[in-house]
């Protein structure tokens, strides 16, 4: 066997790992972008913690085939780019957050938490907040919660106290 049969054996199986190991990944048509507008893409990419790589369409197909993933063999056409996110929702914020400021780009499919995704499910994921601002905002409900009960009972001890 070749060594260029080799590599790409083994170009298909880190594609591989890097899908089961994300929980999202988002295929993207990056045509049109410019150089600039590339590099401060992968740059909000990176700051993310998302992997953005442009791959060959057939080592995608053929990665994805071997999960038995079949959805996007339609959608592996023409330039792609692949984000892979270690969360549903950051590089599909990115990638939302990009088409809007760019206007040259285009969502192909995402694979979400072993689903298919198509551009609708994508711009859905990307208005749900991160989990981190979901914490945030649990924890100041508590707080408004702790801090109202601690004013009800300091009332209830002024009044007391003055009776």
């Amino acid at each position: 066997m070749s060594a260029n049969v080799e590599a790409k054996k083994q170009v298909v199986e880190e594609i591989k790992s890097k899908i089961t190991a994300a929980k999202s990944v988002v295929l993207i048509n990056y045509s049109g972008l410019t150089v600039a507008e590339d590099t401060e893409f992968r740059t909000a990419f990176r700051k993310a913690g998302v992997e953005y790589r442009v791959l060959k369409n057939t080592l995608v197909r053929k990665a994805f085939d071997e999960l038995g993933i079949n959805s996007f063999d339609d959608h592996l056409n023409g330039p792609t780019a692949v984000a892979f996110g270690s969360d549903e929702t950051s590089s599909s914020k990115i990638v939302v957050e990009g088409i809007k400021k760019y206007n040259k780009m285009e969502i192909k499919g995402a694979y979400v938490e072993g689903a298919y995704m198509d551009e609708k499910g994508i711009n859905a994921l990307a208005t749900i907040p991160s989990k981190e601002e979901l914490y945030a905002k649990c924890a100041g409900a508590l707080q408004s919660i702790i801090a109202g009960l601690a004013v009800s009972l300091k009332a209830v001890a002024d009044k007391l106290e003055n009776a």
